[in-house]
């Protein structure tokens, strides 16, 4: 399998343009140049930055061209200390991945689409010609599977759109289920050779995401570890998860939690790259500042062996806050590990 060169070791920068208050105190203090120059000293290769419409989009549709320059800044920055960068659109006018937000009407508006078009060329007319260091994600966790034809024909319509303006630059493309691994085989055919498949992994979710507020069904107080058997997730899975089918089952249940789990989990998806000549990519994973530390560095050696083994680009989430935070007080034990398995 081809592998994303330049994108295979990074880290997020949630929280900065994107699921936040969107005030200029959050911008100018919640990331600045010494974390990107930290990041490079970690020995790491690109930065993913989520941005929601609101930063460089009035509710009008007008562009706001003082949101344009802070992201003209961090790439700036990015090419200062020799990092590339992935561009990612987490919100966009009419859909969130996060109801809350109350964006709704996205793939039924042909309005709101036309939105989506014009503010990727603009985009591409800023940054599509700068070269590898950058590359563009075009929507953020697409929820509901029903959306799945539909975004295959907005995406392919979209990137057809940039190409007209920026012929090379690497853009990433994710499915259904909020990015998930599964949705892979469904997505349109790579348009061309530079569109690179693009997924989530916070498996297995009833560990990542133990105690999770925004999970429903979730016990707020519920803790496990991540060295447990099969067994355990199973039935954790069945309390907190109903909704969810992780297929633990499959396993010996007295066996502990191991690699061929994650390996299992990447197979079908490398085989779906390996036949479409295209990369893979995870642009999310991580584990909740609610797990131990130790298990937190447990869960990432694990999941970034393989990640490693098959050339899987991947970026940890997050950099700062949002529950996953890197440089939070709950990772400062373990977090120069982390850092060396990513």
């Amino acid at each position: 399998m081809k592998q994303f060169e330049g994108y295979m070791h990074g880290i997020n920068l949630g929280g900065w343009f994107s699921q936040c208050d969107h005030t200029k105190e959050r911008y100018d203090n919640f990331i600045k140049e010494e974390d990107i120059e930290k990041i490079k000293n970690w020995g790491l290769d690109h930065i993913r930055v989520p941005v929601d419409y609101d930063l460089v989009e009035t509710d009008a549709g007008e562009y706001k061209e003082e949101g344009f320059a802070y992201l003209d800044k961090v790439i700036g920055w990015a090419e200062k200390y020799g990092l590339n960068m992935v561009l990612d659109l987490h919100k966009t006018y009419g859909f969130s991945f996060d109801d809350g937000e109350e964006e709704f009407g996205f793939f039924d508006s042909e309005e709101y689409q036309e939105r989506f078009y014009k503010l990727w060329e603009v985009f591409a007319k800023r940054y599509g010609l700068i070269g590898d260091r950058l590359c563009f994600e075009l929507l953020n966790e697409v929820t509901d599977k029903e959306f799945c034809d539909k975004w295959n024909e907005i995406s392919t319509k979209c990137i057809k759109r940039i190409r007209a303006i920026a012929p090379d630059v690497k853009i990433l493309l994710g499915g259904y289920y909020n990015n998930s691994i599964e949705a892979l085989k469904d997505l349109a055919a790579p348009y061309d050779k530079n569109v690179v498949y693009n997924f989530h992994c916070y498996e297995p979710l009833i560990f990542t995401h133990q105690g999770a507020y925004w999970i429903e069904g979730m016990d707020t107080s519920f803790r496990m570890p991540f060295d447990v058997p099969y067994s355990v997730y199973e039935a954790n899975t069945a309390a907190q998860l109903d909704r969810f089918v992780e297929g633990f089952g499959e396993y010996d249940q007295d066996k502990h939690m191991g690699t061929e789990y994650f390996e299992n989990m990447v197979k079908e998806a490398v085989s779906v790259a390996e036949e479409r000549d295209t990369e893979l990519y995870c642009g999310e994973f991580g584990v909740i500042n609610l797990a131990t530390a130790e298990d937190t560095l447990k869960w990432y050696k694990m999941i970034c062996e393989v990640f490693n083994r098959y050339g899987i680009g991947h970026a940890a989430w997050s950099y700062r806050e949002m529950d996953f935070g890197f440089v939070d007080d709950h990772m400062k034990d373990v977090v120069d590990e982390v850092i060396k398995v990513l």
